[in-house]
């Protein structure tokens, strides 16, 4: 099967790099003929919050030979990308949709492409964490082309069949990220951090942003004793300094250990191995990479009860869920996570991860592509 997979590659880095990087191996592996084309600008400077979109030296990124032929913010290049693509064929267009900024761009790509060519998309997101008022004009924009999606928790496959009721859909758990290298040692890894080395450690991982509720964590965090440290790692979304004023007034703020930074992925096994549990105090999602990170790495979760962050949770026993996104239901979570302690829940999770692979996503892949048909007209 010849397959095109239009979305982030190397240079650009980040979780969705990350995931399509992975996916093409795992396809091009099960003999597919696999070709990676990405984006010439993937964000104008003006629109991304973070210091750079691009690998660093310090990323351990799989450079995958991707060809860039889509602006963003260009709608030339929208019908450019589409004629290239259209030219080398496909039996698949493969593209991920996890904000409302890439509906124009995308969505045009999709009306290029040869009736023949099956779309599928892999949605990490329909409804945006944060909306605004292009967010259901610009989507449905981009799902109107579509043959098929696959989606990545339940609250996102709902979110798809409330704005167009006739996909075909699949709903798929996202695999477990397998890049970041073994666990090491949890003194070693606290002693590299310069933590405390035996109190009871928490971990908030990744990008900052309002939705992901540092700030109801931090709140928690008063509510615990002292055998408790917290550590804040990844680069913030906008401004840090809303959580740096409620770090500076807190009671306890000497067991909180700032590293308020991009994580490069040869930092990731430390932070997740010093932790006992990795906490997503989200105020809403629909499902988080930053799970699948913690499960490389066999560190157990605790998350409020939003999205489809309970699916990756209950269903295996490796973690605890919070019901009320509270700081007080949070610090009774992690309290009632550290009952029983750690092991219990680690435990588990070799086993949860045996049932997700990326082998098992390319074919799922590939199966619900070949379900679909020949493709059909673009509307």
């Amino acid at each position: 099967m010849k397959i095109a997979i239009l979305s982030t590659f190397y240079p650009f880095r980040g979780g969705i790099a990350q995931f399509n990087a992975s996916l093409y191996r795992a396809l091009e592996a099960q003999g597919h003929e696999v070709r990676a084309y990405t984006f010439t600008r993937q964000y104008p400077n003006a629109l991304f919050p973070g210091q750079t979109q691009y690998v660093t030296p310090e990323d351990d990124a799989d450079p995958i030979p991707s060809i860039p032929i889509l602006d963003s913010a260009n709608p030339l290049s929208w019908l450019s990308a589409g004629r290239t693509i259209r030219r080398w064929g496909p039996d698949v267009l493969l593209m991920k949709y996890w904000i409302t900024y890439f509906g124009p761009s995308l969505g045009t790509v999709a009306r290029r492409i040869g009736p023949s060519t099956r779309i599928i998309t892999v949605l990490d997101n329909v409804v945006p964490h944060e909306s605004r008022f292009i967010d259901v004009p610009f989507t449905k924009y981009f799902l109107s082309p579509h043959d098929g999606f696959v989606a990545m928790s339940d609250r996102v496959r709902d979110d798809l069949l409330r704005l167009k009721p006739d996909a075909r859909v699949i709903r798929q758990d996202h695999p477990i990220y397998d890049h970041f290298g073994a666990r090491i040692d949890a003194a070693a890894a606290r002693a590299q951090l310069g933590v405390h080395p035996t109190k009871k450690t928490l971990l908030f991982f990744g990008f900052i942003r309002h939705y992901k509720g540092l700030d109801l964590l931090i709140e928690a965090f008063a509510h615990l004793d002292d055998s408790y440290q917290l550590l804040i790692a990844g680069e913030v979304y906008g401004s840090f300094e809303v959580y740096q004023t409620q770090i500076d007034a807190h009671p306890r703020k000497a067991d909180i250990h700032l590293f308020n930074h991009y994580i490069s992925d040869h930092e990731v096994p430390a932070y997740f191995s010093a932790a006992d549990v990795c906490v997503l105090p989200y105020r809403d999602g629909t499902q988080s990479g930053i799970t699948n990170i913690a499960y490389h790495f066999n560190t157990p979760l605790v998350a409020t009860r939003v999205g489809g962050l309970a699916e990756t949770i209950e269903p295996y026993g490796t973690g605890h869920v919070v019901d009320e996104v509270t700081p007080e239901a949070i610090a009774a979570g992690i309290e009632h996570f550290f009952l029983s302690g750690p092991e219990p829940y680690a435990a588990r999770i070799p086993a949860m991860k045996e049932s997700t692979s990326w082998a098992a996503m390319a074919r799922v892949v590939t199966e619900f592509a070949e379900s679909l048909g020949g493709g059909r007209g673009r509307g």
